[in-house]
């Protein structure tokens, strides 16, 4: 059962050497995972959890370099390709390897939902929730040249990190963002020449989308500013969505805009071959982000996590995302749904009642979750990482592939 926390003192925290934890947890979060059956002891871990990060592609001969730089030695990790281990304390944002796109931080846990998809050269792929963007860096990856990569945010400022990244790490040419409501997105994958290069002889036709860039007219940057003034979450579920960046080969180029924008009621033949749905989810699996509210304030904790409007609203959007995902996924493609919540609510229990409402939708079996050091769920073919078993942040996943009507 989800707990409501109405009645919880947010200010009042506990130390509890006894139990080892190494954060003052106020009141309210330790009922919180009272509430969940969650244990306290694992924030304990904070300090014993490694920092991950991902080496991009083509750089693997420079570890050593990337090490002396660090001053640590980078732990290859057996299961997961591409990814390292590095003492927790190591800051990596000031490196070069860094400022240079050779590395990114990414969990090994966030890295196994997006392996669990099993990714293939030319596939198109939707990423529902994309910021802050290290998954979607990693799709674009596992893609290379070829396919197309489709990143959905509901939060401008936080679509525009994942851009920047896409950029950084040059991975961007397949790639189209806009700014929508995962819940009711609706575009499908434009499946047509995407190896060729781009057609540019409407460049000066205002209905038909050129090359990108970053500058923008006077009435798009007022258009802009208008829809960033939009308060109220209804009435940016009702606008249209806002593509902010697309690559030479995400398929735009040279499109008309009316058939960018032509939403598909029945996608089950185009739609997308793979989808992630990364949920919104209370975050607790994720020691790295608890902590953050040392800083933040726990009253902030209180806010974001802990209140029961916005609890009884997160398990609604969680079921409403899986399900508008998988709308999104052709017949015979496969959706990870995964959120880094270590509670039944926000996990199993989505999953249940997606499944009673879905007929076309079939829990798969993760072939790789073999070698990977995660638990199963608490429905069969579900995985859960946690930071005793695995070594990394909680992290749940579910595997779906879509039947035939």
């Amino acid at each position: 059962m989800y707990c409501r926390m109405g009645s919880i003192e947010a200010t009042s925290s506990v130390h509890n050497q006894e139990k080892g934890l190494s954060l003052s947890l106020p009141r309210s979060f330790l009922h919180f995972l009272e509430e969940n059956g969650l244990d306290p002891s694992i924030y304990a871990m904070i300090e014993t959890i490694p920092r991950y990060i991902r080496v991009k592609p083509g750089c693997e001969s420079q570890l050593v370099e990337i090490e002396n730089e660090l001053k640590c030695r980078l732990e290859k990790v057996s299961w997961l390709s591409g990814f390292f281990a590095i003492p927790s304390q190591i800051q990596i944002a000031g490196s070069k390897a860094y400022q240079q796109g050779k590395i990114y931080g990414m969990d090994a846990a966030s890295g196994a939902a997006v392996s669990a998809l099993n990714v293939s050269p030319a596939d198109h792929v939707l990423d529902l929730c994309c910021a802050p963007g290290a998954k979607l860096c990693m799709l674009a990856d596992l893609l290379g040249n070829s396919g197309s990569l489709t990143g959905v945010d509901i939060a401008r400022a936080r679509l525009a990190a994942c851009r920047t990244m896409l950029q950084k790490y040059s991975l961007g040419d397949h790639c189209r963002l806009f700014v929508a409501d995962g819940t009711s997105f609706s575009l499908l994958p434009v499946r047509s020449c995407m190896e060729t290069k781009p057609c540019l002889s409407g460049k000066n036709d205002p209905d038909i989308f050129a090359e990108w860039t970053a500058k923008r007219s006077w009435r798009e940057r007022k258009k802009a500013a208008k829809a960033g003034n939009i308060a109220d979450l209804d009435q940016i579920k009702s606008t249209s969505p806002e593509l902010i960046f697309y690559g030479r080969y995400s398929g735009v180029v040279g499109l008309c805009k009316n058939e960018l924008f032509r939403a598909v009621d029945e996608p089950s033949f185009s739609g997308y071959d793979r989808v992630l749905v990364d949920a919104e989810c209370t975050h607790d699996g994720s020691l790295k982000h608890i902590q953050k509210f040392e800083d933040w304030g726990w009253e902030t904790l209180e806010r974001r996590v802990l209140d029961a409007k916005r609890t009884d609203s997160l398990l609604h959007l969680q079921l409403q995302l899986l399900t508008n995902g998988f709308r999104l996924l052709r017949v015979g493609g496969t959706l990870v749904y995964s959120t880094c919540s270590l509670t039944v609510a926000q996990n199993e229990d989505v999953v249940k009642q997606f499944l009673s409402r879905n007929s076309l939708a079939e829990l798969r079996h993760v072939e790789a979750s073999a070698i990977w050091p995660c638990r199963s769920g608490g429905i069969p073919n579900t995985l859960r990482f946690d930071p005793k078993t695995s070594q990394t942040s909680g992290l749940f996943i579910a595997k779906f592939t879509r039947l035939a009507s």
